[in-house]
Parts: structure tokens; C-alpha cells; sequence
């Protein structure tokens, strides 16, 4: 079968990347926080994994560095508790 040919005032179609996933080594060493930390917040829902491995591991999306962020942000002047009510209010 052979493709359709484009015409060459057309535009290319624009072809994303792969989206990159974190390992959670990956996400502790960029982000400085403690492996029980991240387990911690993934536990109380405070992050999410984006998908797990065939293996059960757990990966992480690029936005997960900003929510650490915020988290680390808001738990200066809140509890823990108290930051998960502000960000599911969100």
C-alpha cells in the first residue's frame, strides 16, 4: 500500500515526543527529597504515579517535580493534612 502523497504547501503533521516517565530514583535525585518522603506523599494521595511497570515500579510524570514543589511550598505553613485539603480543593 503506498501512503497518499502530500502536497508541499501543506504543513507537516507535528509529531510529539514521547512523554518521559521517572523512575522514583530519578524523581529523588532531581527533586532532593527522601525516598520515604515520596512514598509518603503517593501514599497519602498527595502525588500519583502516572503508570507502573510490567514489574509493579512506579513512574512518575514531569509534573510531579512542580506538585513536589507546591507541596513542599504549602507544607511550610500548613500540616500535611491540611495541604491534601488545599490541593484536592484545587
Amino acid at each position: 500500500m503506498v501512503a497518499p502523497e502530500r502536497k508541499t504547501d501543506e504543513p507537516a503533521p507535528v509529531r510529539r515526543p514521547p512523554r518521559k516517565l521517572y523512575k522514583i530514583g530519578e524523581v529523588i535525585r532531581y527533586s532532593g527529597i527522601s525516598r520515604q518522603t515520596l512514598h509518603n506523599y503517593t501514599m497519602l494521595g498527595l502525588i500519583t504515579e502516572e503508570e507502573r511497570t510490567p514489574s509493579g515500579h512506579r513512574l512518575y510524570g514531569e509534573s510531579v517535580f512542580a506538585r513536589l514543589e507546591l507541596i513542599q511550598r504549602l507544607k511550610a505553613r500548613m500540616s500535611l493534612k491540611e495541604v491534601r485539603e488545599h490541593l484536592d480543593a484545587e
